[in-house]
């Protein structure tokens, strides 16, 4: 991941690699059907339609460096938002030296303790994390509808301990963890990826599905096979099914009109992980050249950043293999993390970066917070964020109230952006966790682990 090719990029191009032979099919496990969604919409919801072939794949070449309204609140000049897979905060944090952690859970209303989980992967079979699991998990505010079937028992009330994640402890003790922030949206990836670029699903509460022999795809945007829906919720508060393609304002969008560039680095079309590219369900972005202008290949994120071609604001989603996805090596994902921010701190980009590290979705495993339900699709449970920057505040728990909105919010304040809709609107913008009157963190990369195992 991430490897140099044989011949340089020359500033300002991005090589992509063409997906031949069409889209490669992945089963994706452990996810139910879209079920029936009640509540009422967030405002600014989209609509979805009809779609149109994607363009081809030609080499990229990103927009020219920021200009115009390119002036920050504050001494950030480069939000990076890296964002990985299915864990919550009690299986990953729930031992961490005080924050909100617990080590029993409920199941059913019994207590149960959460035993030692694996920094390796679980197997091949996902723990059910749909939009309808995810209501059972919370149960009305009870937190104890987490065991939903037989990997589900053996898995959900696991949790890891601090040397099965070394770095990510240690950049929580020295920056800043957050033990209040959830997901956007009750359920998995789809409207979760979606609400950290546009701060809505577009009244999707659900991954699309595909009717026929395979229930999913490797991709779930505009160029997802014919036949693959997904479940919204329409302005009247109407359910439809219809094309995973939206038109609805995003992040880059408002970035854009501002002058300020921008890059969502994620899987390629070929490669697993290319599900969570969110911007492949954004038709004004997937199908003209704003594609190859702004989503990059994540293989290329590492030579981008040692380039110092990083624009302002930067999302990173990484491939499967590496996403830390239950089913695939956590030391792995872990590393390739570590990786993404070493390059970063030994980089000229350092001294003005914030990088916010979070986790999609909950993932099925158990977490002990009722999340605020401010709408009719979530807060979703709780997941944690990682702040790190030479301006975090050191050694700090953030127990304020967050969720995906929230870091779009900072970069909305930080450059003087309107916000998209009430979610961002209304959420918190981060800034309370940092200390901007000083830089106090030098660079900390960090050794990669070398005891990982398959």
């Amino acid at each position: 991941m991430g490897s140099d090719r044989d011949t340089p990029r020359t500033t300002g191009e991005v090589r992509r690699r063409i997906a031949a032979g069409g889209i490669a099919l992945a089963l994706l496990a452990g996810a139910c059907d879209a079920e029936p969604a009640t509540g009422r919409r967030p405002s600014g919801s989209g609509a979805a339609g009809s779609t149109s072939p994607a363009p081809p794949a030609t080499s990229r070449v990103p927009s020219a460096p920021a200009g115009g309204r390119a002036t920050t609140r504050w001494p950030i000049e480069h939000v990076v938002f890296l964002i990985k897979e299915n864990r919550t905060f009690d299986n990953l944090f729930g031992t961490f030296p005080g924050a909100n952690g617990v080590t029993v859970g409920y199941d059913r209303g019994v207590r149960r303790p959460l035993t030692p989980g694996t920094d390796g992967g679980i197997g091949s079979e996902d723990i059910p994390h749909c939009y309808t699991c995810s209501l059972a998990a919370w149960n009305h505010g009870k937190m104890d509808g987490f065991n939903q079937g037989a990997v589900s028992d053996r898995w959900a009330y696991t949790q890891l301990h601090g040397a099965q994640l070394p770095n990510y402890w240690h950049w929580a003790h020295e920056f800043v963890l957050a033990d209040n922030f959830f997901s956007s949206a009750q359920g998995p990836s789809f409207p979760n990826h979606l609400y950290s670029i546009s701060a809505q699903s577009g009244g999707a509460h659900d991954n699309p599905r595909r009717t026929g022999p395979f229930r999913s795809s490797n991709t779930f945007g505009c160029d997802a096979p014919k036949g693959q829906t997904v479940t919204i919720v329409d302005s009247e508060g109407h359910e439809k099914k219809v094309q995973p393609c939206f038109d609805f304002l995003t992040e880059g969008d408002i970035l854009t009109k501002a002058g300020i560039d921008w890059a969502y680095y994620a899987a390629e079309p070929d490669q697993l992980g290319y599900i969570w590219s969110a911007y492949s369900a954004i038709r004004h972005i997937r199908e003209t050249r704003q594609w190859s202008q702004h989503v990059l290949a994540v293989d290329d994120v590492l030579r981008d950043i040692r380039d110092d071609l990083l624009p302002p604001v930067t999302w990173i989603t990484p491939r499967y293999e590496v996403s830390e996805h239950p089913q695939y090596n956590f030391c792995l994902g872990e590393n390739w993390s570590t990786r993404v921010i070493d390059a970063i701190m030994r980089s000229p980009m350092w001294k003005n970066t914030a990088i916010f590290v979070t986790w999609d979705d909950y993932g099925g495993f158990y977490d002990h917070v009722p999340p605020p339900q401010v709408d009719g699709f979530g807060l979703g449970i709780r997941v944690p964020l990682l702040v790190i920057s030479p301006y975090a505040k050191s050694g700090v728990i953030d127990h304020q109230i967050g969720e995906f909105s929230s870091v779009l919010r900072f970069i909305e304040t930080n450059w003087g952006l309107s916000p998209l809709t009430d979610r961002d609107g209304e959420a918190t913008d981060l800034s309370y966790d940092f200390d901007f009157t000083k830089r106090s963190h030098p660079p900390d990369p960090l050794p990669l682990r070398t005891d990982c195992f398959a």
